[in-house]
C-alpha cells in the first residue's frame, strides 16, 4: 500500500520512514520544500508542528493534493485540545498522540493493507455516524477554547446519525467502532451519547426523549474543552488541585452554553448535574433525589458505564458485565429501578 509521509523537518521525515520501510511503499516529503511526485497514495502520515500558521496552510495543499488517501493519520506531541482539533479540522482520520510508537502506526496503516480486514457494512454505518459525531465535538471543544460561536445545531444533528445508526446496527457496533477509531474526550462522549440512547431505545421512549437524550449527551462535557488535555488523560490518580479542576467541568459547560437560545433549561440542567447523585454527594450543587431530573438520572447512568467501558492508553477498558455489577453497587447513589432497567443495556444490546 502507498503511504505518502509528510514532516516538518528531515530527521522527524527519516523517523517515520525507517518504521514503514519496507513494510510499506513509501513517498516523502519535507513540508514547503520543492512540490515531490506523490503518486497514487492511500494513505498520509502527518507529522508537522500545528501551531505555525504557515505550516498549516502549506498542508492544506498537500491535503488537497493527496485527497484520494483514505487514512490520514496525524502524529502530535502536544497534548493540548486546539492540536488535536486543528488535526481533525485539516482532515485527519486519526490522531495518535504521545511519543512515536512503530506498533501503532503499524496497526493504523495495517487497517487498509487487505480488504480481508475491512469492517462489516454495519460497522461502516456506525464508523460514518462516529465521524459525524466527532468532527461535531471536535467543533464544538474548539469553539468552546478559542471563544468562539458554538455549532449548536451541528452538535444535535449529529447525536441524530448516531441514534439512527444505533437503531439500525445496535448498541455493540456503536461500542466497537467508537473504541476502535476515537479516544480520549471524543470517545468518552461518543460513548456516552450511543449508551444514553440506547437506554432511551430499550424502554421505548418517543423520539422527543431520544432527541433530549442524545442533545444532553452531546453537550454533557463541554465544559472540560477549558480543562488541560494532561489532567483528563492523566495516568494515575489525580491530586486533590486536580481533581478540583476537573469537577469544574460541569459548571464551566452551564455557563458556556447557558446563553444559547438553541439549549433548553433542560439540557443545561443535564449538562450542570450529571454527576450529582441521589444521596447528596455529587457535584457541583450537592443536588439531592427530589431535585434531580430524570433525564439527569439516565445520563449519569450512561456517563458512568460509558468511562468504565472506554479505552484509555494508561488501562484497559472494563467488561461490560464488571462494570454493570459496579452500577449496581452505588447503592444511595443511583436510582435503583433504573439501574434494574439498564441491564439490558449493559449487557445484551
Amino acid at each position: 500500500m502507498p503511504v505518502h509521509i509528510v514532516a516538518d523537518s528531515p530527521a522527524k521525515l527519516g523517523a517515520i520512514r525507517a518504521m514503514l520501510e519496507p513494510k510499506f511503499a513509501v513517498t516523502s516529503e519535507v513540508l514547503g520544500a520543492a512540490s515531490v511526485q506523490r503518486g497514487d497514495v492511500q494513505a498520509l502520515v502527518v507529522r508537522v508542528d500545528l501551531r505555525a500558521i504557515e505550516n498549516i496552510s502549506a498542508l492544506k495543499k498537500v491535503i488537497i493534493a493527496s485527497s484520494r488517501a483514505r487514512k490520514r493519520i496525524f502524529l502530535i506531541d502536544e497534548s493540548a485540545h486546539l492540536h488535536v482539533s486543528q488535526a481533525y479540522a485539516l482532515g485527519a482520520t486519526r490522531v495518535l498522540l504521545g511519543p512515536l510508537i512503530r506498533a501503532r502506526l503499524l496497526a493504523e496503516l495495517s487497517e487498509h493493507a487487505s480488504s480481508a480486514t475491512a469492517p462489516s457494512a454495519d460497522a461502516r454505518g456506525a464508523q460514518a455516524a462516529a465521524v459525524v459525531g466527532e468532527r461535531a465535538l471536535v467543533s464544538m471543544f474548539t469553539a468552546v477554547a478559542t471563544g468562539m460561536p458554538i455549532d449548536t445545531a451541528g452538535a444535535k444533528s449529529a447525536g441524530s446519525a448516531i441514534a439512527d445508526s444505533i437503531a439500525e446496527d445496535g448498541l455493540s457496533d456503536w461500542l466497537m467502532t467508537v473504541r476502535r477509531h476515537h479516544e480520549g474526550t471524543y470517545q468518552h462522549c461518543l460513548l456516552v451519547t450511543g449508551v444514553a440512547i440506547d437506554f432511551g431505545l430499550s424502554l421505548g421512549m418517543p423520539k422527543a426523549d431520544i432527541e433530549r437524550l442524545y442533545s444532553a449527551a452531546m453537550f454533557h462535557d463541554v465544559g472540560k474543552a477549558k480543562i488541560p488535555l494532561e489532567i483528563l488523560d492523566k495516568p494515575g490518580r489525580l491530586t486533590p488541585s486536580e481533581r478540583t479542576l476537573i469537577e469544574t467541568h460541569p459548571a464551566i459547560g452551564y455557563d458556556v452554553l447557558k446563553s444559547k437560545s438553541q439549549i433548553t433549561a433542560e439540557i443545561l440542567d443535564a449538562v450542570r448535574h450529571h454527576h450529582e447523585y441521589l444521596d447528596g454527594s455529587g457535584y457541583p450543587d450537592g443536588l439531592c433525589a427530589e431535585s434531580i431530573s430524570d433525564l439527569v438520572r439516565m445520563l449519569t447512568i450512561s456517563d458512568i458505564f460509558a468511562a468504565l467501558i472506554e479505552n484509555r492508553r494508561y488501562k484497559s477498558p472494563m467488561s461490560r458485565e464488571d462494570a454493570f455489577s459496579l452500577l449496581q453497587g452505588m447503592h444511595g447513589k443511583l436510582e435503583k429501578p433504573l439501574v434494574a432497567a439498564f441491564r439490558e443495556v449493559a449487557l445484551n444490546r
